[in-house]
C-alpha cells in the first residue's frame, strides 16, 4: 500500500459481528435492509411492489462438518398473476422459486402448491482448524400492488448424512422434495441404495448426484444430472466409488405431481386446464437404507462358478465316451461284438447281406413280392454308401432317386400301413446334402441377426450410461451388478451355460458324424443297411441354435426393454422348430421340409411377433388377423401331414378343383369310412393337436395376452410337448424297451426342466409395465450373493435344453441279429401310422 501502511486481515468473526450489528441497526423495515434472522422461528410479513423483505440468518461450521440448511415458506395469495418471489443467496450460489409453486403434468395441466420447503446447498468441508461463519440471505418480494401474506421458517437439519446399513424416515412431496449426503466408508467400494414405501402413489423419483451446486430437485430438472429412476414402492440403485472421484454423492428424492408415469391415471378433478392447489395432498413416506454391495471377489466366485459347472459337463462326457470305448475294447478283443455296440463289420457272406447290398435304401419293401412283400431293393438304385461326400453338384431336384417301377409316390406314401422304408428311398447323398444346408443357412442367419442386435444394444447401454436414464432397463435393481460399462453383468454371464453346452452338444454331434463315415468306408453292414438313416445336418443346427440363444439372450440382458424382447425369444422359436423338424425328420426323412422353407417359416413366425409387440395390445384387429392365420395354419399343416404330402391343390378347373377335391376327400373319409378315418392315429394326434392350437387362438382373441412373443413360444412348446408325448404313447404301443442312458436323459431333462420352469415363473421384472411397477417385483440374489432367479432359471434352462437335445439323437436301433434277420430291421419295418411323431427320443445309446 501507498505509504507503507499494511492491510490488517480483519478476523472473519468480527466482520460477522460488524455486519450483524448493521442488520440489527437497520431493522426490518420495507427499504430492503437485512434483518437478522434466527434458526427455528417463523416470520411472518407482507410485501407488495414496493416493499421486500430480506432477512439474514448466520451459523458456524466445524471443521469436516457438512451443515445443510431448510427453508420452509407459505403464502395463502393462489393469485399466479402476482406471486411471492424468494431468493437465496449463499456463498456459492443462489436459488430462487415463487408462491404458488407452479408444477406442469401431462396435456399441460398445471398444479399450484403454496407450501414450498428447500434444502439449500450445503457448505463443503474446509481443511481449515478453526470454525467457518456462513450468513444467508433470504430476499422475499413481489410485483403485487396489494400486500401479499407470507410465512418464513429457516431451519438446520440434524440428520443431513446418510448413515451405512442404518434406515432412515423422511417425508416428500412435490413442492418438498428432500436430499442427503452420503460418504463412502473406507473398506466400501460400491453400495445398493434401497427405498421403499408402504403406498404405491404419489409417483416418486430417486436421484443419485454428484456433490453440485444447484442440487436439481424440482419435477421438471430432477433428469438434468445424475443417476435416476422412477418409483412407487420400491427402487433400488446400485452406486460404485469409482464414479464420484469425491466419494461422496446426494441422494434426492422427488415427488411427480402426476402418476402417470408410474402407471397411474391423472384425477378426473383436474382433467382440462384447470388450476388447483395440491398443499399436502400428495406426501409420501419413504425409507432410505444404504448397504455395502459385493466385493470383487464374489466377481471371481460367480466366474469361476459358471464356467465349472458347464466345463463339468465337457468331463462328464469325456468320461461317458471313455467308458464306451474300453466297453468295445473288451468285447472285441473277446470275440464278442454285437449290434448293440454299433461297431461290428459284417462280410458279404452274412446271410443277411445277400440281399442287402450295400447301395440299398435301409430296407425298402417291394409289396409287389410274393415273400411277405418283404425283398430288398435293386442294387442299382443307388450309389456306393462310402461316397458321401459334399464334392456332388447334384441336387434333390435335379432327379428322383426313386426306380421308375416304384415312382407312384401316391400309392407308396397313402398305403394304410406304411414303413419307414417306404420314406428313405432316396438317395442317401442328396438327402444327407439338403439336411446340411439347415446348418450353413442357420450361421449365415445367425451371423446377420447378431450383429445389428449387438450394436443395438451397445447402443441403449451407452445411453443408460450418459443419460443415467434408468427407466430404459427393466432390470432387477435388487440384484444387477456391473462391471465395467454392464450395468447388470450377472444377467449376461448366467447365459454362458447355452454357449458352452451348445458348442459340446456340436463336438458330440462332430464325434458321432466322424464315427459314422468311418463306418461308411469299413462298410459296416449295420451302419450301410439297418437301422434310422442318419443325417446330422439338423443336429449341427440345433447345436448352432442353442449357442446363438445365449448370445442373444446375453444380448437382451444388456438392456432388457420393451423394443429388444424378440431378441431373446427368437432363437427360441427357432430351437422348438427344428426339434420338431429334426425328430419328423427322422422316420420321415424323404418328404420333411427343406432348409430354405423352414427358415421362411421362422422369419414369418418373427415377424408376427415383432408385430404382435407392436399391436397386440389394445388393437382387436392384429388379433382377428393372427387367430385366423393360426387356425388356418393349423389345419394346412395338419392336411400335409396326414396325406404325407400327397395332397396337392390341383384340378382340370384351378378355381373349382380344390372345392371339388375337398368334396370328394370329406365324402370319401366322413361318410363312407365314418366309423374309421384311413389313418386312425395320425387323425387322433391331428385332432388333438388342432384342438390345442385352436383353444391358443381362442385364447388369444378374447384375453390378448400382453406378452405376445411368449405367447407364441408357448404355442411352439406345447405342440412339441404334444408330439413327444404322442410318440412316447407309440413307442410303449409297440413294446419298446427304454435303454439305460436314453433313460437317464428323458428323467434328467424332465427333473431339470421342472426346477427350470420353476425359476422362469419367479418374475422378477415385466416391461409390460412402467419401470416404477416393475420395480416392485425386483428381488434380492439367491445364488452366491450374485445371481438372482432368472440367472439360475439361464443355468437350468441351459442343462435341460442339453439333456432334451441328448434324448433325441440319431441312434442306431439296438436290435440284436436274430431280429434284425427276417424283419430286416425293428426301426426299418415301424408302422408310420403308430409312429406319426416329431421326436425320436428313446431309440439306441446317447450322442456321445
Amino acid at each position: 500500500m501507498a505509504g507503507g501502511a499494511a492491510l490488517v486481515p480483519v478476523p472473519g468473526a468480527l466482520l460477522f459481528a460488524l455486519l450483524w450489528m448493521a442488520a440489527a441497526a437497520a431493522g426490518d423495515g420495507p427499504g430492503g435492509s437485512p434483518a437478522p434472522g434466527a434458526f427455528g422461528r417463523v416470520y411472518r410479513g407482507a410485501v407488495n411492489i414496493s416493499a421486500e423483505r430480506v432477512y439474514a440468518f448466520a451459523y458456524s461450521s466445524e471443521p469436516g462438518q457438512v451443515d445443510a440448511v431448510r427453508v420452509y415458506v407459505n403464502s395463502s395469495s393462489e393469485n399466479l398473476q402476482y406471486p411471492v418471489l424468494f431468493v437465496v443467496r449463499q456463498q456459492k450460489g443462489v436459488l430462487s422459486w415463487q408462491v404458488p409453486l407452479i408444477f406442469r403434468g401431462l396435456y399441460q395441466r398445471t398444479y399450484n402448491y403454496q407450501e414450498v420447503s428447500r434444502t439449500l446447498c450445503p457448505s463443503e468441508p474446509t481443511p481449515e482448524t478453526g470454525p467457518s461463519d456462513q450468513i444467508i440471505f433470504v430476499d422475499v418480494s413481489s410485483m403485487a400492488p396489494f400486500n401479499i401474506a407470507y410465512e418464513l421458517l429457516v431451519t438446520r437439519l440434524e440428520n443431513f448424512q446418510l448413515e451405512t446399513n442404518k434406515a432412515f424416515n423422511f417425508t416428500a412431496s412435490p413442492s418438498q422434495p428432500q436430499y442427503f449426503l452420503y460418504k463412502f466408508p473406507q473398506d466400501v467400494d460400491s453400495v445398493i441404495i434401497k427405498v421403499v414405501s408402504d403406498a404405491v402413489y404419489p409417483c416418486s423419483v430417486v436421484s443419485v448426484q454428484d456433490i453440485v451446486c444447484p442440487v436439481y430437485d424440482l419435477d421438471h430438472n430432477v433428469e438434468f444430472n445424475g443417476v435416476y429412476q422412477s418409483m412407487t414402492k420400491q427402487a433400488a440403485i446400485t452406486v460404485q466409488r469409482k464414479d464420484f472421484p469425491g466419494e461422496q454423492f446426494f441422494v434426492v428424492f422427488v415427488i411427480k405431481p402426476e402418476d402417470y408415469a408410474c402407471g397411474g391415471s391423472v384425477p378426473s378433478s383436474i382433467h382440462g386446464n384447470v388450476n388447483r392447489t395440491w398443499n399436502l395432498q400428495r406426501t409420501k413416506n419413504l425409507q432410505v437404507t444404504i448397504v455395502p454391495s459385493i466385493k470383487k471377489s464374489v466377481y471371481v466366485q460367480a466366474m469361476f462358478f459358471s464356467f465349472l459347472s458347464f466345463l463339468s459337463f465337457y468331463l462328464g462326457s469325456v468320461v461317458v465316451a471313455f467308458v464306451h470305448y474300453i466297453r468295445v475294447r473288451r468285447k472285441a478283443s473277446a470275440g464278442r461284438l454285437s449290434p448293440e455296440d454299433g461297431s461290428g463289420i459284417m462280410t458279404s457272406s452274412h446271410p443277411i447281406t445277400a440281399s442287402t447290398p450295400e447301395g440299398s435304401s435301409y430296407g425298402a419293401i417291394d409289396e409287389s413280392s410274393s415273400s411277405g412283400g418283404r425283398q430288398l431293393s435293386s442294387p442299382e438304385r443307388r450309389p456306393p454308401a462310402g461316397s458321401d461326400t459334399d464334392s456332388s453338384v447334384e441336387e434333390e431336384s435335379d432327379f428322383d432317386t426313386m426306380p421308375e417301377i416304384e415312382s407312384d409316390k401316391n400309392v407308396i406314401r397313402t398305403k394304410v400301413f406304411l414303413y419307414l422304408s417306404d420314406l428313405s428311398r432316396k438317395d442317401r447323398r442328396i438327402v444327407s446334402k439338403k439336411y446340411k444346408i439347415y446348418f450353413w443357412n442357420i450361421i449365415t442367419i445367425a451371423v446377420f441377426y447378431a450383429l445389428p442386435v449387438i450394436q443395438l444394444v451397445i447402443t441403449y447401454q451407452t445411453v443408460v450410461n450418459v443419460t443415467g436414464n434408468q427407466d430404459i432397463c427393466y432390470y432387477n435393481f435388487l440384484c444387477a451388478h456391473p462391471l465395467g460399462v454392464l450395468s447388470a453383468f450377472n444377467n449376461i454371464l448366467s447365459n454362458v451355460g447355452h454357449m458352452l453346452l451348445g458348442f459340446l452338444f456340436l463336438l458330440i454331434v462332430l464325434r458321432r458324424d466322424i464315427l459314422h463315415r468311418r463306418a461308411m468306408e469299413m462298410k459296416d453292414v449295420y451302419t450301410l443297411d439297418y437301422g434310422i438313416p442318419k443325417h446330422f445336418g439338423l443336429f449341427y443346427a440345433m447345436g448352432i441354435a442353442l449357442m446363438m440363444e445365449g448370445v442373444l439372450s446375453a444380448c437382451y440382458h444388456v438392456c432388457p426393454n420393451y423394443s429388444n424382447f424378440q431378441f431373446d425369444t427368437s432363437f427360441m422359436y427357432m430351437i422348438a422348430g427344428l426339434c420338431m423338424l429334426k425328430l419328423y425328420q427322422t422316420r420321415h426323412p424323404d418328404i420333411n421340409a427343406s432348409a430354405y422353407s423352414a427358415y421362411a417359416s421362422f422369419a414369418v413366425v418373427i415377424c408376427l411377433a415383432v408385430l404382435g409387440v407392436v399391436f397386440g395390445k389394445n388393437d382387436m384387429w392384429f388379433w382377428v388377423i393372427f387367430s385366423m392365420i393360426h387356425v388356418l395354419a393349423s389345419l394346412a399343416l395338419s392336411t400335409q401331414i396326414y396325406y404325407m404330402g400327397r395332397f396337392k391343390i390341383d384340378g382340370p378347373d384351378s378355381d373349382l378343383g380344390i372345392f371339388r377335391r375337398a368334396a370328394m376327400v370329406l365324402y370319401t373319409d366322413c361318410i363312407q369310412q365314418c366309423s374309421r378315418p384311413m389313418y386312425m392315429d395320425r387323425m387322433v394326434l391331428l385332432i388333438v393337436g388342432n384342438l390345442v392350437n385352436w383353444s391358443f387362438a381362442i385364447f388369444g382373441l378374447v384375453y390378448r395376452p400382453k406378452d405376445f412373443a411368449s405367447y407364441i413360444l408357448g404355442i411352439f412348446i406345447c405342440n412339441l410337448l404334444l408330439y413327444l408325448a404322442f410318440y412316447i404313447i407309440m413307442k410303449l404301443r409297440s413294446s419298446e424297451k427304454l435303454l439305460p442312458i436314453p433313460l437317464f436323459c428323458i428323467v434328467a431333462t424332465a427333473v431339470v426342466w421342472a426346477a427350470a420352469l420353476y425359476f422362469f415363473f419367479q418374475t422378477l421384472s415385466s416391461w409390460e409395465e412402467t419401470p416404477a411397477e416393475s420395480r416392485e417385483k425386483n428381488r434380492p440374489c439367491i445364488l452366491l450373493g450374485f445371481f438372482d432367479d432368472h440367472d439360475v432359471w439361464h443355468f437350468l434352462s441351459a442343462a435341460a435344453l442339453f439333456f432334451s437335445f441328448l434324448s433325441w439323437p440319431q441312434q442306431q436301433e439296438q436290435k440284436s441279429e436274430a431280429q434284425l434277420h427276417g424283419a430286416l430291421l425293428h426301426g426299418a419295418t415301424w408302422k408310420l401310422h403308430e409312429e406319426m411323431q416329431l421326436v425320436d427320443l428313446l431309440r439306441g445309446d446317447v450322442l456321445v
